[in-house]
């Protein structure tokens, strides 16, 4: 979500191929490499973090704009999330890379600007990697970083980190992939192929609905390995094409790669979304196996450019932005604006003849969670965030119905004949007429399982509810905006079995 909306400044009018878009500048109002003050004092200590519909589990900035995580990397103990930002607005614009760090993906400490706009232009998406054996030369363990500069055109620089990734000094030969003829060029994802000793690059054509692959063996000269497109499949031909990723991961025994592509309309519901495609990768190109394309990561209506973490090993964890460019944006919160979904970790498994990317919550999560509680009354007793479990016995229907005492609502619906999750987020849910396309009453998917019974796993914070299975087979994130938490639960049509706990707020 690069171009999102416009506010009060001076309009910069930049052509990229056959587009125009206003872009917006404003003049810093702090040095560079200045550090922006976001601790709390003794006198806000009881409203630290406390705004309404702060989320209180889920990252969000002090204040201002965020979209796209960008740069996600695993070093030395510590979690990196940077992030599109805009560190003197509430609105789209000046993008840089924000930053925050964590040591369990849950408690995150808002880090100084990390990169910020130059004569290339703002700063894009992007990636992070570890650059364990120094082959860009910058020093070994050295994080080097690969983004978007939007200006005239859309090129790929990188700049690198010598002090962990707190601060970055920008390669002095960028870009190191030049364009001046393609429009959407954008969104870089590097990753290290042991099996060809190089680095790769992918990234998006938006317009086109395609993705270029590029191999380095020093993150300096890159060569065009090859151009993916979607073509056989018409129903990946959707929206603009954004934040790509391309990594391995076991299947069946077998190493395959994963391609994932966030597309700004047509996602599963309604508006953006997150597809992928599962396949094998030469070295060169990227081949997806036949399958029943598209393929989606979240059914839900707000995860968007969501991307994977580097240098994690085994696991595939990744995050995504809550939102959904069919909305207008207008969101009722202050003084930040957006967060990201929870993180989460994922694996790919067979299901019906086919690949599925099942996505848990990452297992971190238990560093924040009390202990759990059968669910007996109406009323919950819950505070600042909590996790629902419902098993579900898939013999007969189920209705869950979370409220406030402000008559506000949120539904789900397990259809047992045809082995669906309905999520109503409709007009009761809260705060909703900033936008037509917010209220959905039927959010619907498949929960992608043959099991007879079926736990849902809710995950309700002050301003958002995350839905999966206690396998992963689905996950559905929709925001919500109520005027208090959703404190109060009846269930429906069986006597299924809850129980819930609390999460605790993050924010100490």
């Amino acid at each position: 979500m690069k171009k999102f909306f416009a506010f009060a400044a001076f309009l910069l009018m930049v052509s990229c191929g056959d587009t125009d878009y206003n872009l917006i500048y404003e003049e810093p109002e702090h040095r560079e490499g200045e550090s922006i003050e976001i601790g709390k004092t003794t006198e806000d200590e009881d409203t630290w973090y406390r705004e309404p519909m702060r989320p209180q589990i889920h990252f969000t900035p002090a204040k201002n704009w965020i979209n796209d995580p960008n740069g996600l990397v695993f070093a030395d103990g510590i979690w990196h999330l940077y992030y599109q930002y805009n560190p003197y607005g509430h609105d789209w614009g000046n993008m840089s890379w924000g930053h925050a760090t964590s040591t369990d993906l849950f408690h995150w400490k808002e880090q100084p600007v990390a990169i910020e706009p130059d004569q290339l232009g703002y700063i894009y998406s992007g990636s992070a990697v570890l650059d364990k054996d120094n082959t860009a030369g910058f020093g070994a363990n050295a994080i080097v970083a690969m983004y978007t500069a939007h200006g005239a055109h859309e090129q790929q620089c990188i700049a690198y980190s010598t002090d962990g990734g707190m601060t970055f000094t920008k390669y002095e030969g960028n870009p190191v992939i030049r364009n001046t003829t393609h429009g959407d060029y954008r969104d870089p994802k590097v990753v290290w192929d042991d099996a060809t000793s190089a680095w790769y690059c992918i990234f998006a054509l938006g317009g086109e609905h395609s993705a270029q692959i590029w191999k380095s063996t020093d993150l300096k000269q890159w060569t065009l390995c090859s151009t993916f497109t979607a073509s056989q499949w018409a129903g990946c031909n959707r929206g603009v094409w954004e934040c790509t990723d391309l990594f391995p991961v076991t299947y069946k025994g077998e190493r395959k790669w994963v391609m994932t592509v966030n597309v700004s309309d047509g996602g599963p519901v309604l508006g953006s979304g997150t597809m992928y495609f599962v396949g094998k990768f030469d070295g060169r190109r990227f081949t997806p196996e036949r399958y029943n394309y598209p393929l989606w990561e979240d059914h839900g209506m707000d995860d968007y450019a969501s991307v994977t973490w580097s240098n994690t090993g085994s696991r595939l964890v990744c995050i995504g932005w809550m939102n959904n460019q069919a909305y207008s944006g207008a969101y009722p919160v202050s003084p930040w604006r957006s967060c990201m979904t929870l993180p989460r970790e994922m694996v790919l498994e067979e299901y019906n003849g086919q690949p599925l990317l099942k996505t848990t919550i990452v297992k971190e999560i238990e560093g924040i969670a009390d202990g759990w509680q059968t669910v007996a009354s109406r009323k919950l007793d819950v505070k600042d965030a909590y996790q629902l479990n419902v098993t579900v016995d898939m013999s007969a229907d189920c209705d869950i119905l979370l409220s406030n005492a402000h008559g506000e609502e949120y539904g789900l619906h397990v259809d047992s004949q045809r082995r669906d999750i309905v999520i109503n987020r409709g007009a009761k849910t809260g705060l909703t007429d900033f936008s037509g396309n917010f209220p959905i009453t039927s959010m619907r998917s498949s929960l992608f399982t043959d099991h007879q019974q079926v736990t849902l796993c809710i995950y309700v914070d002050q301003s958002n509810v995350e839905v999966t299975t206690d396998d992963g087979s689905v996950i559905m994130s929709t925001l919500v905006f109520p005027q208090s938490l959703y404190d109060q639960v009846v269930i429906s049509g069986q006597k299924a079995k809850a129980q819930v706990r609390n999460l605790r707020r993050v924010w100490e």
